[in-house]
């Protein structure tokens, strides 16, 4: 099963995609963590991911770049968080793809899937926050955009959690 979960900044997602995650079974739950720590919230925020999923049985796979470079055991169960932090990664770190960023992020994807038995991705919704950018972060905006429509159409659940209430935009809770 592949659940794509996404929301805004606090909106609740990273803990409602957990809650996916620990009612699949699964002996192997792999937590792909995408944040790239670069400054003192950063920092914080990371720590607190880890405080959420500490005794819940994860092994952590850090991965600010290059998906497709991951490996799991065959059935397993994967949360990827978070996309966006992944489409940053890729555009603008030394090691990342640039201009290929859609193409990388999805090859990842598409590798894991046949490697897991469930694969829970997370994304930021960022599409309302504003509405004048510059060119760079109108680039980062379409490449989220191009790499959550086409998680969305793959998935068999999409989720989107609006202070913490989960709307679900395609299958249903009964698919956990």
């Amino acid at each position: 099963m592949i659940s794509f979960v996404l929301g805004g900044s606090g909106s609740g997602k990273s803990e409602f995609a957990e809650g996916i995650t620990m009612k699949l079974p699964s002996k192997d739950k792999f937590y792909i963590a995408t944040m790239q720590p670069f400054d003192e919230e950063a920092y914080a925020k990371i720590e607190r991911h880890r405080q959420m999923r500490a005794h819940k049985g994860f092994e952590t796979i850090e991965c600010q770049t290059n998906l497709a470079s991951v490996r799991v055991p065959k059935g397993s169960t994967v949360l990827l968080e978070c996309i966006s932090n992944l489409v940053a990664n890729e555009m603008y770190s030394e090691a990342g793809a640039g201009e290929a960023t859609v193409e990388a992020i999805l090859k990842g994807i598409n590798q894991l899937i046949p490697q897991c038995g469930n694969l829970i991705i997370v994304s930021n919704n960022v599409f309302t926050d504003g509405d004048n950018y510059d060119q760079d972060v109108i680039r980062y905006i379409d490449y989220i955009a191009r790499v959550n429509n086409a998680i969305a159409a793959m998935s068999d659940q999409v989720v989107e959690v609006v202070c913490g209430i989960p709307i679900y935009q395609k299958g249903s809770s009964e698919l956990q």
